[in-house]
């Protein structure tokens, strides 16, 4: 499994479509078809922000996770990156 580094910038996949929902979001992969549910306002907060943030720590930070629950969301960002719905950013 792809296991995020909290200190490189991330973004959403240029495939990837958010529509938010009342418990969280829901976000689907075009190439691959694939389905994810975000039941975490601010990890839904976080994923949006990716794009904005020099860091995955810093889109987090700013989406109102505390240092303590970092390893929670970093799992989480790793299963999205796992499944191609975050990528690593290249430039």
């Amino acid at each position: 499994m792809t296991t995020i580094d909290l200190d490189r910038a991330w973004d959403l996949h240029p495939q990837v479509s958010v529509r938010p929902e009342p418990f969280g979001a829901l976000l689907y992969h075009f190439e691959t078809r694939k389905l994810s549910f975000l039941k975490d306002r601010r990890l839904l907060t976080a994923v949006q922000s990716l794009a904005d943030a020099p860091t995955a720590r810093a889109a987090c930070l700013s989406a109102g996770i505390g240092e303590v629950e970092l390893p929670r969301y970093g799992r989480a960002l790793s299963v999205l990156a796992h499944s191609s719905m975050v990528v690593g950013r290249t430039s």
